[in-house]
């Protein structure tokens, strides 16, 4: 276990930089620790999304209406959103490596009581505290930055957020095929073993993380409208983020309307297997980490909204149907997911980069954000469709991607104030009296044009 290639240590000793890395920084994290974070990553998120291919059996087992049932992914969102708005910065104040192994294993604990909750009122509260738990994975993105040295930093958030957004892809498919095993139960019972499995794992491979800040927790949760005031980056990347999160909800929301009725009339088992194609978007997104780590973030940040918006006019075309219409769909799903994941890797290592010492609240702010641009869309999507179908809906979303891009020109035009280079944003010492400052680095892009 002593292994320098998979245990990670928090302490930021200095350390001889790589010939393209900056100057010092926290040692590499091995490929082995970059792919567990992200399984946690998906595993975590992926709690919230089992049930919703399950939602006419649990009804029918527990004795109640569709609607009612409906419950147990609305209680899990509200229990999720709320978690990001308070849970998540504690991330900032706690031995992250705790904070995470806890949260994990009272997730497990959440999930068994699902599986033997013998009726809806106590299946929806123990839902609600896995949605809660579940927001960990927006802990275990912060951390895996602050682990990470600058030239590996958006690597390794890149390839943490690809299983995050894989988890939302494959959930309703495991959730399915298990189901079709056994019953719902099963699924809830899988879910718990697999996270008492990663709490243990990590609390043997990764050593403590240190925090970045002492504050009482009142004065946390005040700072984090502070920092959305005085960053305009932030609130930039946090409209963002609610753009591409939109364009998201957008696509799976209408998809599965579009999929059912005419002229697919798709059952259930297929339509989730086109949460496949957005694997493959978001397996493919890890490389924008890759070039933002080399100087190149405005390009994937322009890239991005790029793609997103010509990746409405591709969908626009599955509403006709047949086999063009299916490659349209497969090959807009790909683009589209590709797009968001790209986006939000490059929001995040911008903002990280600005707020080393506030990763955890910076990532409440703009996840906030997103799951904000979700909810609007969702709602806006499920009103529109009956009223102008697939095409309107492909419209609805060709707007919202250009707003993004309307907010990213106003970027390019007024950048925000001139940021700390990326050297200075490594995670600082335990002890501030041994802080050690690092020469600027050559030829390396300010997170202002990130």
């Amino acid at each position: 276990m002593n292994d320098p290639q998979f245990v990670v240590s928090g302490a930021t000793h200095p350390r001889t930089a790589p010939a393209d890395g900056p100057g010092t920084g926290p040692p590499a994290l091995s490929r082995a620790m970059v792919l567990l974070l992200a399984v946690v990553c998906g595993a975590a998120v992926a709690n919230i999304y089992y049930a919703q291919p399950l939602l006419p059996v649990i009804s029918r087992a527990l004795g109640v209406s569709q609607g009612a049932g409906g419950l147990v992914v609305t209680v899990s969102q509200i229990g999720y959103a709320l978690s990001l708005a308070l849970l998540v910065p504690l991330g900032d104040v706690l031995e992250r490596r705790r904070l995470v192994t806890v949260l994990l294993g009272l997730s497990a604990l959440a999930l068994l009581g699902a599986a033997a909750s013998p009726s809806l009122g106590l299946l929806l509260a123990a839902i609600a505290v896995v949605g809660a738990t579940s927001a960990v994975a927006q802990i275990v993105v912060p951390m895996a930055a602050s682990l990470a040295p600058d030239h590996q930093r958006g690597s390794a958030v890149g390839t943490v957020m690809s299983g995050l957004l894989i988890g939302i892809m494959i959930a309703r498919t495991v959730a399915g095929a298990l189901a079709q095993i056994g019953d719902w139960q099963l699924v809830f019972v899988f879910a718990a073993v697999l996270m008492a499995a990663l709490a243990v794992t990590l609390r043997l491979v990764l050593r403590p993380v240190p925090r970045s800040e002492s504050s009482t927790y009142p004065q946390l949760l005040r700072s984090v409208p502070a920092l959305v005031r005085g960053e305009s980056l932030l609130r930039r990347r946090m409209a963002l983020a609610a753009v591409g999160m939109g364009c998201f909800t957008v696509l799976w929301t209408a998809s599965s309307f579009l999929l059912a009725g005419p002229p697919y009339g798709f059952g259930p088992a297929v339509i989730g297997l086109f949460g496949l194609a957005g694997v493959v978007g978001a397996a493919a997104a890890a490389k924008a980490g890759r070039l933002a780590d080399r100087g190149h973030g405005r390009r994937v940040t322009t890239g991005g909204l790029v793609l997103l918006a010509v990746s409405w006019p591709v969908l626009a075309v599955a509403g006709v149907g047949g086999p063009s219409g299916l490659i349209a769909l497969t090959v807009g799903i790909i683009a589209l997911n590709l797009a968001q994941q790209a986006l939000l890797i490059s929001h995040q290592s911008a903002i990280y980069r600005r707020v080393p010492h506030a990763r955890s609240r910076v990532t409440t702010a703009l996840m906030v954000s997103a799951f904000a641009g979700a909810t609007v869309a969702s709602a806006l999507t499920a009103a529109l469709y009956p009223l102008v179908g697939w095409l309107g809906v492909s419209a609805l979303g060709l707007v919202i991607a250009l707003a993004g891009a309307g907010i990213w020109i106003l970027e390019l035009v007024h950048p925000s104030p001139a940021e700390p280079p990326a050297e200075s944003s490594a995670e600082p010492p335990a002890e501030p009296p041994m802080a050690v400052r690092h020469p600027v680095g050559a030829g390396r892009e300010e997170v202002g044009c990130a």
